[in-house]
């Protein structure tokens, strides 16, 4: 990511460029006790990061310092003081963002275990948008927490390097269906790549791919009937092939990470199932790098298994917007509501 745009109401929509700031919970009450039920924690994905989401609530948790302590221990740089002040340009890169939401969303996770009312007792399932399906990974038992930072490192390193040797560039595309818009990066493609990267939520699908082609694609669109294509502030053609060099660094680091079976399902962005195979899991992780986000379908998986509350853990609120779009029956809440 570059940069964040300021939050409108068409923001909690576009899950890639607007994102709620992570407030402090001083002075705030806790969020409402969940209903009694199956309940789901969502973990956000690159994007939701915001100078400022790790502020004065970590120095009243100790927990939160000492992840963001071991973090930078392995990431070589002070995580904390970047979450905390930016600069937003430094945040914003993806080589910073995706370990800095990791340990932001996790450190969040301690805070809302200490919830008299136990939340996290009744978790039955959990997904995470991406790069948050690592969170996922680690509440589940199945990555260790310095593992999952290593992973993550690696992830966005290795992605940032592709988005500066090959740029490109996504496009929000809202009010047409998946089909439609498959066949227009058929027809706007030419030579280049053009590519479905992320359902999110009924009526609102991003694509990736050369900057060229995205532009063709986003007139072709609105030509066809779309409600509106929003260019998103990412540094590259993320969940496409031109991801592939990423692929295989961060297959070499899952090669030699312990992955345990889950203990409770974790949904793929992949193909929106859980998995218990470690191997399975790996070879998961990998092809999301270059594979369409199944988000929609992720989150109605999940929904499926008779889940009546959902926890948004982690910086911002855009994964409960989407929720809402899906299904407003559910109750959705955030730590520091």
């Amino acid at each position: 990511m570059e940069s964040l745009f300021p939050l409108t109401a068409f923001a909690a929509t576009v899950v890639f460029i607007w994102a709620v700031p992570f407030s402090s919970p001083r002075n705030k009450p806790l969020a409402e006790s969940p209903p009694a039920g199956q309940t789901a924690l969502l973990f956000p994905g690159q994007g939701a990061q915001s100078v400022g989401m790790a502020g004065d609530w970590c120095e009243n948790h100790p927990v939160a310092i000492e992840l963001f302590t071991r973090a930078s221990a392995i990431l070589g740089y002070d995580l904390l003081q970047i979450c905390r002040s930016g600069p937003i340009e430094k945040l914003n890169s993806t080589a910073v963002s995706q370990p800095a939401i990791l340990v932001t969303s996790l450190a969040a996770l301690e805070i809302l275990r200490l919830r008299p009312d136990r939340p996290l007792a009744a978790a039955t399932i959990t997904a995470g948008l991406s790069l948050g399906e690592y969170t996922s990974l680690v509440f589940a038992d199945a990555i260790g927490f310095e593992d999952a930072v290593r992973l993550v490192d690696v992830r966005g390193r290795a992605m940032q390097a592709c988005a500066d040797s090959q740029p490109g560039g996504m496009l929000a595309v809202l009010g047409m269906d998946r089909a439609r818009l498959a066949a227009l990066c058929e027809e706007c493609r030419a030579d280049e790549v053009l590519e479905v990267a992320n359902v999110l939520c009924p009526g609102n699908i991003v694509v990736s791919g050369s900057t060229d082609a995205c532009r063709r694609l986003g007139a072709a669109a609105i030509a066809a009937g779309a409600m509106k294509c929003v260019s998103l502030e990412v540094s590259g053609a993320f969940h496409t092939q031109l991801m592939q060099p990423a692929v295989e660094k961060l297959t070499a680091a899952l090669a030699t990470t312990t992955i345990r079976p889950p203990r409770i399902p974790v949904v793929s962005n992949v193909d929106a199932q859980p998995h218990s195979n470690p191997d399975e899991i790996r070879s998961l992780l990998a092809r999301q790098v270059v594979g369409v986000v199944e988000w929609h379908s992720s989150v109605a998986y999940l929904l499926s298994t008779g889940v009546v509350c959902v926890w948004e853990v982690g910086p911002g609120r855009v994964l409960r917007g989407l929720l809402k779009r899906i299904d407003r029956s559910v109750l959705s809440l955030g730590v520091f509501d």
